[in-house]
């Protein structure tokens, strides 16, 4: 097969292949950019993120390649438009958004001639984004890592987007090499979001033993959580997952508010971000669902040379 070019509004990229925003702090400006010398487009995530860090990181990004930099914020997040209106006048190249869908944010990129693409779960969201300006979507399935809309495959709802909208459509959960990539473009995609392949990358900003933990874990150690932003969650088994499946208090003493609506049963912020930061007995790993058939922690480089040698001989 032929490498398609992926186009995104006045933006075209080289591979066909994003690389999915993961906060709290895994995807941050050495991966981003990493991606988008490689060809890719590479996303910083802003959730998580004070206004100046998400600057800062976007900055650095720049300093570090001229590719296509992006960034990814969840509309759950408290500062959702304070981080969107900052990373838009640090001209970020395209702005992806989930966990939640935000009328409001395609009329900023209209105004600041930003490509905006959502995450959607269906048709039907897919036709609204595309009525409301949306640049492209990102079909997200039940089997990615995180957050999802969705008990569905994006195998199965991918095909109906395609139908439903002219504009790109990107296939996303589940894609971890190059033969998954060749999959999801012959469903009809015009291109892929790839999220745990590249946590596992030298680039990542996951700390050694979060890489270790994932990489040593098991099928049956995928768990299912229930995340207080009202959705479920995909990660893998952790001390503090054991517990909040226990029915244990993990509650958190005091609340920074950094969630427009919290359930409040744990923090999520201070789980993926102790996870990120080495401390997996207190951590919560988000992880899609074929982790297992990702053996080693590679550069950036050798994980798109592997995806291009694997398109050019399906």
């Amino acid at each position: 097969m032929k490498i398609p070019e992926l186009r995104i509004a006045q933006h075209v990229a080289k591979m066909p292949v994003i690389q999915g925003g993961m906060a709290v702090r895994i995807s941050m400006a050495p991966l981003a950019a990493a991606v988008a010398e490689e060809g890719g487009i590479g996303l910083i995530a802003g959730s998580g993120l004070s206004v100046e860090e998400l600057k800062q990181e976007i900055r650095k990004a720049r300093s570090l390649t001229n590719g296509i930099i992006g960034v990814n914020i969840m509309f759950a997040v408290r500062e959702f438009a304070q981080l969107v209106k900052a990373a838009f006048e640090e001209k970020i190249d395209l702005l992806v958004s989930g966990a939640g869908f935000s009328r409001d944010m395609f009329t900023w990129g209209r105004e600041a001639g930003i490509p905006v693409v959502p995450i959607v779960s269906s048709a039907k969201l897919a036709r609204l984004s595309e009525k409301l300006g949306a640049a492209a979507v990102i079909v997200e399935g039940s089997e990615a890592g995180g957050h999802l809309g969705t008990q569905r495959s994006m195998r199965e709802i991918l095909p109906e987007v395609k139908e439903a909208v002219s504009i790109p459509v990107i296939g996303a959960g589940g894609v971890v090499d190059g033969k998954d990539v060749v999959e999801v473009l012959r469903l009809g995609a015009d291109g892929v979001q790839m999220g745990t392949r590249f946590a596992l990358s030298e680039e990542s900003s996951a700390a050694w033993e979060w890489k270790q933990h994932l990489l040593g874990s098991r099928e049956e150690d995928m768990v299912i959580i229930h995340s207080p932003v009202g959705l479920p969650g995909r990660g893998v088994r952790t001390p503090f997952t054991d517990a909040l499946a226990a029915g244990e208090d993990v509650r958190r003493m005091g609340c920074d508010r950094c969630l427009k609506e919290c359930e409040r049963h744990f923090c999520i912020m201070e789980r993926l971000i102790n996870a990120q930061q080495g401390n997996i007995k207190e951590g919560l790993l988000f992880s899609g669902a074929y982790f297992t058939r990702i053996k080693e922690v590679l550069s950036v480089k050798e994980i798109f040379k592997n995806i291009r040698e694997e398109i050019l001989r399906a």
